[in-house]
């Protein structure tokens, strides 16, 4: 249990690292809706579905790769700088050439030349910082990783709180005993989009600065032996990513292309509006899996790993079923609070079924351990690649007649697909012995639960919080045992 209970402190720390910025960046959805039109809103949600696929792409897969690799090699130093001088030098590579052809980019991608080169921007610096972080989780130095993230999203939040809401007031002049003076040579109306993208620059800048003493630090070292076997392992990651990156985003992407042009950006961002509500199930899985993933590979050796795999499964399906009820009956009190704005409310029937899909994404990433440690990560990428062909068939299909609905499905279908493939592989490959009858009683009845209050009773109150009580009642039978033992236990 000892080794339980420090994995649950990590994830805390590396919760608070993930949550609170998120938690911090979800403010900016009321701002946004309010500051922007709504077909504004979806032009910017269209750019940062390709910023999430570009990410992947300039990762590669090495972040997963020096995990392995760095437990694995007796030489840690030399694994550090190598795969850091592989990012330094395939970043800089893609910066250059893009920047040279941003005007053709612009033109093939419909997007501004100047957002493309702020984007540029955004994703060479989030990429340098990718083995830095790496190495912070990988020395269980959960601590620094969280305050360099959340001080990233509080700049950012800052500059966006700055550039769209204080300052039009400071260069007008309608603040009172404040002179327009400098504020004027700053605002221009009408760049709202362009503060945003700087606002991010400054951000991912600052935490390269914070992270500088990791560069200072490594050799600079490179073997290349160790690097072709780190991007043999990568590769297959790689693949899987871009193929994660199309179900979690390229709906974006598919919904501004195949409506008809007066009304996609709208639809677009009435549904990246609601779809931020579901973020509650993205934190919680993000945050277990930045500690689980680091844990698992130093835990594959250990004589009980499998019962120690299936014992987090378990816990992590208990959690996000109370996760998933939550959110679902208390769900039209969250749309006031965080979408103001009414014009964004239509889309809310997609929410249920993100938060399902979201569910369904975190038990996957908790069954992909047998695949990461036994190092047949090709697994990984054809599962991915799976869900991507749903996602994309999906959305071609149902999106000219059901709109963002048919996104929702597609997205359900994707990661549900995953998750059982995953658990059958994994059976076959690693067999973990998983408490298949604890996992679907609370999977099945959250599902049953949330739907029942949302398409029956939601209005309801007296009966949505009376069923919350009964569910939460179920998971404290189930798990009194563990509950009791983890309380009691000094």
């Amino acid at each position: 249990m000892s080794s339980l209970k420090n994995l649950f402190q990590q994830t805390f720390i590396y919760g608070l690292a993930t949550v609170l910025p998120r938690m911090l960046s979800f403010l900016l959805v009321p701002l946004y809706t309010e500051v922007l039109p709504v077909k504004e809103y979806g032009e910017i949600s269209i750019i940062f579905s390709w910023i999430v696929l570009f990410n992947v792409i300039l990762a590669y897969g090495m972040e997963t790769a020096f995990f392995r690799f760095f437990h694995k090699e007796t030489n840690k130093s030399l694994v550090i700088s190598t795969a850091a001088l592989s990012l330094i030098f395939s970043s800089l590579l893609f910066f250059i050439l893009a920047y040279t052809f941003s005007e053709q980019l612009a033109a093939l991608s419909g997007i501004r030349e100047d957002y493309i080169t702020y984007t540029l921007f955004v994703l060479g610096l989030d990429a340098l910082v990718i083995i830095p972080f790496a190495w912070l989780r990988a020395n269980e130095k959960p601590t620094k990783y969280a305050i360099i993230k959340i001080l990233n999203v509080a700049v950012n939040l800052g500059l966006n709180l700055f550039f769209l809401v204080f300052l039009p007031r400071l260069a007008t002049g309608t603040t009172p005993g404040i002179s327009s003076g400098i504020f004027e040579t700053l605002y221009f109306p009408g760049f709202e989009i362009s503060y945003i993208f700087i606002s991010m620059v400054i951000a991912s800048s600052i935490s390269l600065l914070m992270i500088l003493p990791f560069y200072a630090k490594i050799k600079y070292s490179f073997n290349a032996t160790i690097w072709k076997q780190m991007l043999r392992y990568s590769y297959p990651v790689l693949f899987a990513g871009i193929a994660f990156a199309i179900n979690e985003t390229f709906d974006r992407i598919l919904l501004d292309w195949l409506l008809p042009e007066n009304i996609a950006e709208a639809a677009v961002g009435a549904y990246a509006a609601c779809y931020k509500l579901a973020i509650f199930m993205t934190l919680f899985a993000t945050a277990f899996r930045m500690g689980i993933e680091p844990f698992f590979f130093s835990q594959a050796e250990e004589k009980n790993a499998q019962e120690t795999y299936a014992l987090i499964t378990r816990y992590f399906v208990a959690f996000g079923s109370i996760i998933f009820v939550t959110v679902v009956i208390f769900l039209d009190p969250l749309k006031v609070l965080l979408i103001r704005n009414s014009d964004y409310w239509e889309a809310m029937k997609v929410v249920p079924l993100i938060l399902l899909a979201n569910f369904c994404l975190g038990i996957y990433h908790n069954l992909s351990v047998w695949y990461k440690i036994t190092d047949r990560t090709k697994f990984g990428a054809y599962i991915s690649i799976g869900g991507a062909i749903i996602t994309l068939s999906l959305n071609f299909i149902l999106i000219p007649t059901m709109s963002y609905m048919g996104s929702a499905i597609a997205t359900v279908a994707a990661y549900g697909t995953m998750m059982l493939l995953s658990y059958y592989f994994g059976q076959k490959y690693y067999p973990i012995p998983y408490n298949l009858k604890k996992i679907g009683l609370y999977l099945v009845s959250s599902i049953a639960f949330s739907a029942v209050h949302f398409y029956l009773f939601r209005n309801n109150y007296f009966i949505g919080i009376s069923l919350w009580i009964a569910f939460l009642t179920l998971i404290f039978i189930q798990e009194k045992r563990t509950i009791k033992h983890l309380i009691l236990k000094k």
